[in-house]
């Protein structure tokens, strides 16, 4: 990315005046959404997982009027999450149900698809209560709608 994409620094002198985004937070719902980003890490292990590669996804999700949401979803790349890979990659076109896939990882960001996203609770470190959306399931795209049958038949006419 270029430095100039990126915004500039302030002097200590210069006046500043964007307060930033609204903050959104959408109703738990399916959305359309967009990879904006994806990066390589290492997840070093819990005590539900042990260490393994692992995909960090920034995506946004589409609230039209509502306004978007910028998310962080991790993909981890192990035999434990299989499904949760294949539902992201049939999610986003890569992959049909049923099939083998090699990831395309070069392909992800600009792809697009459809999530349930849900709400996640938390505490903040003041102690106050933070509410922020999560992305819960990636969906399938949707079935192709088929042409309508034709309301007459051949010869009876």
């Amino acid at each position: 990315m270029a430095y100039e994409e990126m915004g500039r620094a302030f002097s200590w002198d210069d006046e500043i005046r964007n307060d930033g985004p609204d903050y959104v937070l959408l109703p738990e719902g399916d959305y359309p959404f967009t990879v904006t980003k994806f990066e390589r890490a290492r997840f070093e292990g819990s005590a539900k997982l042990p260490p393994c590669s692992m995909a960090k996804l920034s995506i946004t999700v589409h609230g039209g009027a509502k306004g978007d949401v910028y998310v962080t979803h991790r993909l981890y790349l192990h035999t434990r999450t299989e499904g949760l890979l294949c539902a992201f990659f049939e999610s986003i076109g890569q992959r049909k149900h049923g099939e083998a896939l090699r990831p395309r990882w070069n392909e992800l960001e600009g792809a697009q698809g459809v999530c349930r996203l849900g709400i996640h609770e938390y505490t903040k470190k003041d102690g106050t209560p933070g509410s922020s959306n999560e992305i819960t399931k990636f969906l399938p795209p949707p079935e192709p709608k088929a042409a309508p049958a034709p309301s007459w038949k051949q010869g009876s006419f």
